[in-house]
């Protein structure tokens, strides 16, 4: 039984494991009490994490992962013996006799103090007991009613419009916008490939993403700002090849011109950033931490946001005021490159199997689609925009599907409530159930009937701060453990943010909804004035470059009132808001190059969009709060090598060869 679990799981589409390798599988499940499927998913970790091809179950690998669990254990053993010894180190303070307190003044009220002689709580029917039970009782109803006083008819009254059914929505698969319509739209399999034709590598540290959250410290937080302004201060000096007395203290009064690099704040703790509350914030090395008021009359035209990192050349002779005569120009991260041999391998993969098609013929393209949550309206837990994408993606033979969550909505009034069920089918103990029982019923069954309908299909799930089921309750932000989702193992859960390498496309993906955040507090020109359009006239672009010229997924800082943000349908109706721990803000940080493609869900409008040679995707929400949403569908031709080999350094440029359409569910 267990070996032919391990073949299942482990071993390659119609192939056998060797016995070496499957001998050193059950090793490792029973030096360490593992199920096969736990086992499998630590593999999986694995491979991602050393860039391997999860396919290639080998004994030297295999060794490997043996290695890298007993390493993991060693680390955990060492942890607790420190903490341990940390323990026992502290001084204890001495309790007092019968532990209770010194007049007896708390008998009684506190839980851990017990109650002596006629202070002893009534347990009769007129005690404290029998009316917090009185109260926990719900007026005008059966024991079992919900507690959200009829939520569905609140819902249908908000605003007085209806919410309309999923199955009458306007327009099923309408294509709302295409960027590169040159290229044809891809063309569905007759069968599906032999092999899966994606390989998945994490370009992100996983591993650092398991942070404790909520212990932020106000001496780290602030180090990580100001370590920011320096770096920024470095890329600056280096690109425009300065010295280093060209760079000053723009809170220091001197009539000589130098160049300021700081982050851009308002003097004000509310209302909108605007020209009057306009300041430089310094760092403590270069400026002792100063804020100093900014005069842009000179700059035709600029736009800014708080947060923003910029390099100002100006003076301050005053003393009062730095006035900015130029702004100079931030450097980007370079464009994301591949060796020609490695570009032909991704060429050879395209094909599908050596019996896929002719080896002298042109790759079938790529078939990527992206969607985002919420997944469901917010009159029921029925998840139909998931179900009918996931039948779009097994229909249409795709490759790859990358969601963003949220998947259980923190922020959806049914679920903030507590007030659904079940399907008939579950079979549950109500006592013991979790979010987990709750997501494995009412969302997995989508991924695996996908998986079963396309067992070649990799699907790539990013998790949001929204998500009920993520422990991690801040950005940047971990993975959900998935042991008890029930999904396909064709499913694999990253970290949020996350830059994956998707054959030779680097793909990054963050889940935070950063460009309606930038929107609310961004300075810029007027929409339809002369400067506007000298700063870029295009709102959604001039957003996107925003992520791209600071060289993060998450720029703005401080993060947008939660009040500005839109409403959702609890109760309260204030969103969860962006949730920053300022400790880690680096994890958030673009890697090494710019991505080839750059995935921005967002409640603006979808669109897709080339910024500074990155292929932007805001594919909607794929279900909005009364009716149903978008997704966005990429089909990826294969690269051109031009006669190239060996070790030439190529550019993907991804953007012209790849068409995305934007289409309603």
């Amino acid at each position: 039984m267990a070996d032919a679990e391990i073949q299942s799981r482990f071993a390659p589409p119609n192939k056998q494991l060797e016995p070496d390798v499957v001998a050193e599988l059950q090793s490792m499940m029973r030096l360490h009490d593992l199920p096969a499927e736990d086992l499998y998913y630590k593999w999986d970790s694995y491979c991602i994490k050393l860039d391997l091809d999860a396919q290639d179950v080998s004994l030297r690998n295999v060794r490997g992962l043996k290695q890298s669990i007993q390493d993991e254990l060693d680390k955990s053993s060492h942890r607790q013996q420190a903490q341990q010894v940390r323990t026992e180190r502290k001084v204890n303070a001495t309790p007092k006799a019968g532990g209770a307190d010194v007049f007896g003044m708390l008998d009684g009220l506190v839980p851990s103090t017990p109650a002596t002689g006629a202070s002893k709580l009534s347990r009769g029917p007129g005690s404290a007991s029998a009316a917090r039970r009185r109260i926990d009782t719900p007026k005008g109803g059966a024991p079992g009613s919900s507690p959200a006083g009829g939520m569905r008819d609140q819902l249908n009254a908000m605003h007085n419009v209806p919410i309309s059914s999923f199955s009458d929505r306007t327009n099923p698969g309408e294509v709302i916008e295409i960027l590169n319509d040159q290229l044809p739209a891809a063309e569905a399999p007759m069968a599906p490939y032999a092999e899966p034709r994606i390989k998945l590598a994490a370009s992100s540290d996983q591993k650092k993403m398991a942070y404790r959250p909520l212990a932020m410290k106000l001496s780290e937080a602030s180090e990580i700002l100001d370590d920011r302004i320096d770096d920024f201060l470095a890329l600056v000096q280096e690109h425009h090849q300065l010295e280093d007395s060209a760079f000053g203290n723009a809170a220091a009064q001197s009539t000589t011109e130098i160049v300021a690099v700081g982050r851009i704040a308002s003097d004000s703790l509310e209302g909108k950033l605007n020209a009057a509350s306009l300041v430089l914030e310094t760092s403590r090395r270069t400026g002792m931490g100063f804020r100093v008021p900014l005069r842009t009359e000179k700059i035709r035209a600029w736009s800014c946001f708080p947060g923003q990192i910029v390099a100002l050349r100006g003076s301050n002779a005053t003393g009062n005021e730095f006035v900015v005569n130029e702004v100079l120009e931030i450097p980007l991260l370079p464009n994301a490159a591949s060796s020609a041999a490695t570009l032909e391998g991704v060429k050879e993969k395209l094909r599908g199997g050596p019996d896929a098609m002719d080896s002298d013929a042109e790759p079938a393209p790529l078939s990527i689609i992206f969607a985002s949550g919420p997944y469901t309206a917010d009159d029921n837990l029925d998840y139909e925009p998931l179900h009918a994408l996931c039948s779009q993606a097994a229909d249409s033979y795709a490759d790859a599907l990358v969601l963003t969550g949220p998947f259980l909505d923190v922020d959806h009034p049914l679920i903030a409530t507590g007030d659904f069920d079940l399907p008939d089918e579950a079979n549950h103990d109500p006592d013991t159930a979790t979010m987990a029982t709750v997501f494995r019923y009412l969302v997995a069954p989508a991924f695996t009937r996908l998986a079963s309908a396309n067992p070649h299909l990799t699907v790539v799930l990013v998790p949001s701060v929204r998500d009920l089921l993520a422990k991690h309750v801040s950005w940047p932000q971990d993975t959900i453990p998935r042991k008890e989702l029930g999904l396909p193992k064709s499913v694999r859960i990253v970290t949020n943010p996350m830059t994956l390498s998707v054959n030779e496309v680097v793909l990054g993906v963050s889940s935070q909804d950063v460009l309606y955040e930038l929107r609310a507090e961004e300075l810029a020109p007027p929409k339809n004035s002369v400067s506007a359009a000298a700063a870029g006239g295009d709102l959604m672009s001039r957003l996107v470059k925003y992520l791209v010229e600071q060289r993060h997924y998450f720029p703005l800082w401080p993060a947008a009132d939660r009040a500005r943000l839109p409403k959702t349908g609890t109760e309260e109706g204030v969103a969860t808001g962006a949730v920053l721990d300022v400790s880690y803000l680096k994890l958030g940080e673009m890697v090494n190059v710019r991505p080839d493609v750059m995935l921005v869900p967002s409640a603006l409008p979808p669109f897709a969009r080339v910024v500074e040679s990155v292929l932007a995707v805001n594919p909607g929400y794929l279900s909005k709060r009364k009716g149903a949403g978008t997704y966005a569908r990429m089909t990826l031709y294969p690269p051109k090598t031009d006669g190239e080999h060996g070790d030439r350094m190529l550019s993907h440029k991804v953007f012209h060869r790849a068409r995305v359409e934007i289409v309603r569910i």
